[in-house]
């Protein structure tokens, strides 16, 4: 079992940056995969990126088209986190956005067994 808790949102003006962060429990993080994805209102829940348990060389990343060279994905294993830094923010950005994990080895974007209870985002024109 896993908890994981979101934190670091909030509104900021288009352009600007934001970071959250992912606090997981358990003894075992290294082992999972994790992910950011997003809900805006009206709309459904969408992936944002996701970070394999051991990263190496710069691998072991995948973003949506969406975000890709504005959003970084991050994890410190020492500290059982998962980051996501949010840069050049724009409007369109404004959503919901949780952290998800799966106990697998294998990058994906789907088929995550545990949600944190997500952190507002809203970015101003």
């Amino acid at each position: 079992q896993v908890q994981l808790v979101e934190s670091g949102g909030g509104l900021v003006q288009a352009g600007g940056s934001l970071r959250l962060s992912c606090a997981a429990s358990g003894r075992t993080f290294s082992n999972y995969v994790m992910g950011w994805f997003r809900q805006a209102p009206g709309k459904e829940r969408e992936f944002v990126a996701s970070i394999t348990g051991v990263v190496w060389s710069g691998r072991g990343t995948l973003y949506a088209d969406s975000v890709k060279g504005r959003f970084t994905i991050s994890r410190d294993n020492a500290k059982n986190t998962v980051y996501l830094e949010m840069s050049s923010l724009k409007p369109e950005d404004t959503a919901v956005y949780y952290c998800a994990a799966k106990n697998a080895i294998v990058i994906s974007t789907t088929g995550y067994d545990y949600w944190g209870q997500g952190t507002q985002v809203t970015v101003s024109s």
